[in-house]
């Protein structure tokens, strides 16, 4: 049986071509620095950076197109409805074989994506100085990953055939909802029962900083009780802090490397840049685009398969081979819209430099964090528009620096 080629696959199928052909040129080819770089980074920190980003961007894009090749040759080649039938001569019709299918696929597209996780998660990390994990301890992670993943994966897989099953008619209404109530349950439940599973956090002791958290708190009017410290560390040398959670769950992360790396106004600008995310409630902002989304690619998911896969049955009825079927589309459609979903990430990144700037006073020392940070990560501090535009969900160094000191005027 073949599947139809309809005229949405074509647009995904196209704008994923195109943006995957600019990506790589303008990684190959990043094009002339802004002269304004000069004013904060040495020609030798700008070459690093993109040195460095370019092996980064390099595994992204040809891990993606590797990926999405075999994709299609899976699905619009008849292979993955071979591979379901095959599948289901041992498992039968139910859930099983849905299952059966998705560990197949699952474990297929692992072994694609290993050697460039492996490249660019490790060897590309300790070429650069960044990583500080033996390879033991790297594939420690990676199986504690790929365990989390294929279970969850693996529940969500039967519960979405079951779905369909169940609500043949509208069954993309009710995954798009059951999806939108797994972002909240996952915001609030991930800092708690995942994210230990990997890192050590404990409560920041340094009375300085707790006596900086107070002053800020107090003037953004937030309760701020879980400022917490990861072990950072023991697999980067790089700094980082970030917010997360919901509710009871809600906490400002900061490395352990950032503590000991940076001086005391720095850490106060970055501690305020995550308060300022709190308080202009970026995560609840976040998950209710997540769920308007949601709702929107599952619509589109409805259509699409409604028009690829021929012969249907009245139920609405999909076999096993359809997993393949949506993990291409959401692929296509992820990729696709990065574009737009960084461009809110980065709004949200300006807006919390602006208040932070506001919550510190101190413009310099949050200028003087953006230079230092991404000195010492080695980022690309003068990307092309186009990678920018496409990939970037923070903003560049430079415009953050310009941003502080408009917010500072």
């Amino acid at each position: 049986m073949q599947l139809k080629l309809n005229s949405i696959w074509l647009v995904l199928i196209v704008l994923t071509g195109v943006f995957s052909l600019l990506f790589l040129w303008f990684t190959l080819f990043p094009g002339r620095v802004n002269p304004e770089i000069g004013q904060y980074f040495s020609a030798r920190q700008v070459s690093q950076g993109r040195d460095y980003v370019r092996g980064m961007r390099l595994v992204f894009i040809v891990g993606f197109i590797t990926q999405i090749a075999f994709l299609l040759w899976l699905v619009f080649g008849g292979r993955a409805v071979a591979l379901s039938r095959w599948i289901q001569q041992f498992t039968g019709s139910g859930l099983v074989g849905y299952v059966a299918f998705f560990l197949v696929l699952w474990l297929l597209l692992r072994l694609i994506n290993l050697p460039f996780d492996l490249f660019g998660g490790y060897y590309w990390q300790h070429r650069w100085g960044f990583s500080t994990q033996s390879l033991g301890s790297w594939w420690l992670d990676y199986f504690k990953s790929a365990g989390l993943e294929v279970v969850l994966s693996a529940m969500g897989v039967a519960l979405l055939f079951w779905i369909i099953g169940r609500w043949s008619s509208a069954w993309w209404l009710v995954g798009a909802a059951f999806l939108s109530l797994w972002l909240v349950v996952q915001s609030f439940l991930w800092p708690v029962l995942v994210s230990p599973l990997f890192n050590r956090f404990e409560p920041t002791k340094d009375p300085a900083v707790l006596a900086m958290v107070d002053e800020l708190s107090q003037k953004a009017r937030l309760p701020v009780d879980r400022v917490l410290v990861m072990d950072a560390s023991l697999r980067t040398t790089k700094a980082n802090a970030y917010f997360t959670g919901l509710g009871s769950t809600r906490r400002i992360v900061l490395y352990d490397n950032l503590l000991a790396d940076y001086p005391p106004d720095e850490v106060k600008a970055v501690v305020a840049h995550e308060m300022a995310h709190w308080r202009q409630w970026h995560i609840v902002k976040g998950l209710g685009l997540g769920v308007l989304a949601n709702f929107i690619i599952w619509g589109l998911l409805f259509i699409t398969l409604k028009t690829t896969i021929p012969n249907i049955s009245p139920y609405g009825h999909y076999q096993p081979y359809t997993w393949a079927v949506i993990v291409l589309f959401m692929a296509l459609v992820s990729f696709t819209a990065s574009p737009l979903m960084n461009h809110f990430s980065r709004n949200m990144e300006f807006e919390a430099d602006r208040v932070a700037v506001q919550l510190t006073g101190d413009a310099t020392a949050a200028e003087r964090l953006q230079v230092n940070l991404a000195g010492k990560n080695l980022s690309d501090v003068a990307p092309p528009a186009f990678i920018e535009w496409f990939s970037y969900s923070h903003p560049p160094a430079l415009a953050r620096i310009k941003a502080i000191h408009q917010a500072a005027e």
